[in-house]
């Protein structure tokens, strides 16, 4: 990787997939967000779901085995890309799939992973079906059960959403809304994913960025809500929202906001601004790229984004287990540019043209 042009070359792909490999089949320690029904749900993680039972949690189980497939398709020739495929296809079996979509269809699992690990989980399937390799294709046929089950709680869900849900964690809609857009086929979903971005967001103005962040906070409100509102509006409308929901993007080239630093990343929830920092990024990115390449915000987004890029790749190093096991994902996904070439993302940039 160099830091420089921040670009993710063959090493640097090779040590986040290992951050990877080293979890997805690790079972403990593990935090299961689970309801019990009876005696018979008190299992082992593996019992319980048989294809994500790593990376501490369901959802960081999901996204570890997104940047496998991610990188492998990137970086086919790479001695790691034997390992990531391995790992993939003891995970992905049939056999582990349908538990898996029987699990998420258990009573009292409505909310299960909702949104973030299901809308994880629809870029994990995207992710499949796009790989021109003949071991992916069975992969993503596997998961398509997983996938159906994951398409109709979340349509459930946003149908009976009344208000967006405005944290900077795990529950945060417009992030959801986000990845949702940029891997799903279904085009009456899709529609509905739109439509609800724009009735939560339409409105919005002047959004409290000096607020944030919140201590524990991996995602930003504010930029999450931007970084969604671009995907569903032409150019020109969007330009237009983004002046009166976040005035105070600098016109002079200047940086916006400053990374933020972590005091303790062996505690689990403290690291989670090193993934603020990988996601702001990201964020800063697609806003930047959705404006007109003559608008004067673009130099400062690009700015932030660069520096928040710098100390985010910094942060992920694998020493602590509490950020080892999910900051590769959000590495990965920053410097493949997952959430400017997804699906979605291009027919939102075709209907610009």
């Amino acid at each position: 990787m160099t830091l420089q042009g921040q670009t993710l070359d063959e090493p640097t792909a090779e040590r986040f997939a290992k951050l990877a490999l080293a979890c997805v089949h690790r079972e403990y320690p593990n935090k299961i967000g689970h309801v019990l029904n009876s005696d018979t749900d008190v299992l082992a993680p593996r019992q319980l779901t048989p294809a994500f039972y790593g990376c501490f949690d369901w959802h960081s189980s999901v996204h570890g085995h997104w940047m496998l497939a991610r990188l492998a398709r990137r970086f086919p020739a790479a001695p790691f890309a034997v390992e990531a495929k391995a790992a993939l296809a003891k995970s992905l079996t049939r056999d582990n799939l349908v538990a898996e979509a029987s699990y998420v269809g258990g009573e009292g699992r409505s909310s299960f992973e909702r949104p973030y690990g299901l809308a994880w989980l629809l870029q994990l399937a995207a992710e499949l079906r796009e790989w021109d390799d003949p071991q992916a294709q069975p992969w993503a046929a596997n998961v398509e059960p997983l996938e159906k089950a994951a398409i109709g709680r979340l349509e459930e869900w946003l149908r009976k959403l009344s208000h967006p849900v405005r944290s900077g964690e795990h529950s945060n809609t417009a992030f959801g809304l986000g990845l949702m857009l940029d891997s799903t086929r279904d085009s009456k979903f899709t529609a509905l994913v739109s439509e609800k971005a724009r009735a939560f967001y339409g409105s919005d103005r002047g959004c409290p960025i000096s607020y944030e962040p919140s201590g524990e906070d991996f995602l930003s409100p504010c930029l999450a809500e931007a970084d969604v509102m671009r995907r569903v509006l032409p150019q020109a409308d969007f330009a237009s929202w983004l002046s009166e929901y976040l005035p105070g993007i600098p016109r002079d080239g200047s940086v916006w906001m400053k990374p933020e630093v972590v005091t303790d990343p062996s505690d689990g929830k403290l690291g989670h601004l090193d993934g603020l920092n990988l996601s702001r990024a990201w964020m800063l990115r697609g806003i930047a790229r959705a404006l007109p390449s003559g608008d004067a915000r673009v130099k400062s987004l690009q700015a932030t984004a660069s520096e928040h890029t710098r100390d985010g790749l910094r942060s992920v190093t694998g020493e602590h287990y509490e950020g080892g096991h999910w900051l590769g994902s959000f590495a990965v996904y920053l410097l493949t540019d997952r959430g400017g070439n997804g699906p979605g993302s291009r027919s939102v940039s075709a209907a610009r043209k």
